[in-house]
């Protein structure tokens, strides 16, 4: 068959989901089906340095960059990209399903094209959108409230548009249509469905790469010996992501320094708080916290893997948090401070205590858990991931089961 991809953003571009897509679409092909990524065209020179300029898997709609570095854009949804998109299309073989993963213009453009062609679509919820918002703008309300308007707007006549102007009445309107809607997280699931914005919500989690896994693991037992110890040194941590407000990296920057903890810290990503976040580095004068910056996939893999542990230190906003299962699929536990994530991982972590919505005191307690971690693996007793979550996180087996959604919803 043949599946259309809609995104919010270029899948070269950096993010979970984007990854996501991008192993979707090796694995999908891989058992013999045809993928097409629809998505804004990538201003970053990373676009012609991956090849995705001339990758005919990729419709690039034509787009406006909307963020400093260029990494991330915005195509406007609307009878022009109708056409442009239609246009493109005609060069690929005749859609049999659309997929959309996208919460924002990518989710209208790609019902648009369902809806105008009689297509089936399935939907992935990949972000909270109330979530979200809040954590960047006080003014999360009026921009809820402008994003619902907008969404009656562009879905107009695609399926029943709801009323409302919160969070869940917007995710229930992009998904109006939907044949089927996925979540990457039981506790996500649990909640589209309590806030009816879908009666039955598949759990399929986003997965990694089940290659390069075994190439890294490989790697590691092979620096490690035949005795399979951890590499001699000080507890590693490594925390991973997008800098930006919702994903607490300058709360755990400070948390590293309140807790005078005796361990390396790295500090994997890029984004608009990077600045903010050297600054409370270089003012603590702790030479074992380091910024690796933006790297690679299989980089990303084989960090994760060498680390000690994995921080992970959003709170609410994740509707998976692809670093912990990461983490558990490579043997590597995780300082865990959302609750929910703590749940389905199942064991393998230390479990921030929660400390209410005082930020300081949100601190204090991830401070202490970073004390404990680093003295349990400095004495050899760092908990164990769950074996199951490996197995389950494999993306051959994350492929399998959305193929049988796909045929349900192709079925009617």
């Amino acid at each position: 068959m043949h599946i259309v991809f809609f995104g919010d953003q270029h899948a070269e571009s950096l993010g979970g989901a984007q990854v996501s897509m991008r192993l979707q679409r090796k694995y999908l092909e891989r058992a013999g089906h045809t993928v097409t990524i629809v998505a804004p065209r990538m201003h970053a020179e990373r676009a012609r340095l991956t090849g995705a300029e001339d990758d005919p898997g990729y419709v690039d709609l034509p787009s406006m960059p909307i963020t400093a570095d260029r990494e991330y854009s915005l195509t406007w949804p609307g009878r022009r990209t109708d056409r442009f998109l239609d246009r493109a299309l005609t060069r690929r073989p005749p859609v049999d399903l659309v997929h959309v993963q996208a919460d924002f213009w990518g989710a209208y453009i790609g019902h648009r094209f369902a809806h105008r062609h009689g297509i089936p679509a399935v939907h992935t919820m990949h972000n909270r959108v109330d979530v979200g918002i809040a954590a960047v703008t006080p003014l999360h309300r009026p921009v809820l409230g402008a994003l619902n308007l907008w969404r009656r707007t562009a879905l107009r006549g695609i399926g029943v548009q709801p009323h409302g102007a919160d969070g869940w009445a917007y995710l229930a309107g992009i998904a109006a249509e939907s044949r089927a809607v996925t979540a990457p997280s039981g506790h996500f699931a649990r909640r589209l469905e309590q806030h009816g914005v879908f009666g039955s919500v598949d759990v399929i989690w986003n997965g990694i790469d089940d290659e390069v896994r075994e190439q890294v693991l490989a790697a590691l037992r092979q620096a490690q010996g035949p005795a399979g110890q951890r590499q001699p040194g000080r507890p590693r941590f490594i925390w991973l992501g997008r800098m930006s407000p919702e994903k607490r990296l300058l709360p755990f920057l400070e948390a590293v320094v309140a807790s005078d903890v005796d361990a390396d810290i790295e500090i994997v990503g890029g984004g608009g708080e990077r600045r903010a976040a050297e600054r409370i580095a270089a003012r603590a004068g702790r030479p074992g916290i380091r910024f690796a910056g933006r790297i690679g996939y299989s980089d990303v893999l084989a960090r994760i893997a060498a680390a000690d542990a994995v921080v992970q230190t959003s709170i609410g906003f994740e509707t998976q948090g692809m670093t912990p299962f990461e983490a558990a699929t490579l043997g590597t536990p995780t300082v865990v401070s959302d609750p929910d994530i703590a749940d389905e991982l199942r064991g393998g972590l230390w479990a921030v205590p929660d400390a209410g919505s005082g930020e300081p005191r949100r601190i204090a307690a991830l401070a202490d858990t970073l004390r404990i971690a680093a003295d349990d693996i400095a004495a050899g007793r760092a908990p164990e991931p769950d074996p199951q979550v490996a197995a389950d996180f494999r993306q051959s087996s994350r492929t399998a089961a959305m193929l049988e959604v796909y045929e349900r919803a192709i079925a009617g």
